[in-house]
């Protein structure tokens, strides 16, 4: 039976440490704030919201809420962005992505308007650069991405050596989180669904980062006795049996089958989804003690 990699338990620690650090913040005047741009009422990132929202409640960080339309326009948001770049109450920002399918050609130039120093959750050019090149001065890292390196370092795996696999190739958590494993000395094989011989690739690794965002992928044939698995996909199941009934939350791996053989998993719901909002959490109490 694997050790199951809970985010609970991963929370527990941050969100402690994250308490002191805020009461240390507010006894100098300091409120960390977390401002939270959204376009729309996209059902994915309101509930996201209200996962965020929770953890802020929990740990003492503000939340200010910026809503737009569904049709804004770029000049709109830009606005928007200028006004909560010259907020120095304000420390860090949430820009819900992808926008609307109208600013698909100006997200870009909307997410590069934001300063790094307030992008928590690494939409920049230079956040990211500072990602591949491991510079932490130059911006934050990716929540997602950074929330499996939070579980892998709560629970003691060293990835020092290690034959790591992710699979995915996103800016939002296959490509960071490669580049976070090569900055913990592993040697990393990037991935994708278009792989070619990617059950025996996955066989031959160490630690495996799902992030293939498809339900079911991850099988038995994939992977063998003493791995560490990190399912970071959130794919609708409607087959899966819940509390509530019939339909849930699953990862990429089928857990019953890969379960058994492998030495640790993180379940899905559970696992790094229930740390990434807690990670953007410590990335705003980090903005607010660098002012």
């Amino acid at each position: 039976m694997a050790k199951m990699l809970l985010g609970t338990e991963v929370n527990k620690a941050i969100v402690a440490e994250l308490q002191a650090r805020i009461r240390a913040l507010r006894s100098q005047g300091i409120t960390p704030t977390l401002a939270i741009l959204r376009v729309g009422e996209n059902a994915r990132d309101l509930s996201y919201e209200r996962g965020a929202t929770a953890k802020a409640e929990l740990v003492g960080v503000n939340i200010k809420r910026f809503v737009l339309p569904e049709d804004a326009d770029k000049a709109q948001i830009l606005a928007v962005i200028d006004q909560l770049n010259a907020d120095e109450s304000i420390h860090g920002v949430l820009l819900f992505r992808p926008l609307p399918y109208h600013l698909k050609d100006d997200e870009s130039e909307i997410c590069n308007r934001l300063k790094p120093e307030k992008d928590v959750d690494a939409m920049t050019h230079l956040s990211n650069a500072g990602v591949f090149e491991n510079r932490g001065e130059l911006g934050f890292t990716p929540c997602t991405a950074a929330a499996c390196m939070e579980i892998l370092d709560h629970y003691n795996i060293d990835c020092t050596g290690k034959n790591a696999v992710v699979i995915g190739r996103s800016a939002v958590v296959g490509k960071p989180v490669a580049m976070l494993l090569l900055h913990r000395n592993a040697t990393v094989t990037v991935c994708h669904t278009k792989t070619k011989g990617l059950a025996e690739i996955c066989r031959n690794a160490d630690i495996i980062i799902s992030a293939a965002g498809r339900l079911g992928s991850l099988t038995r044939d994939f992977v063998s006795p003493d791995q560490v698995i990190i399912d970071v996909s959130m794919n609708w199941n409607p087959e899966k049996i819940t509390p509530k009934g019939k339909g849930g939350m699953s990862g990429d791996a089928v857990f019953e089958e890969v379960e058994p053989i492998v030495a640790a998993i993180t379940p899905v719901p559970g696992g790094v989804g229930a740390v990434t909002t807690t990670v953007l959490m410590k990335h705003v109490v980090e903005a607010a003690e660098t002012i």
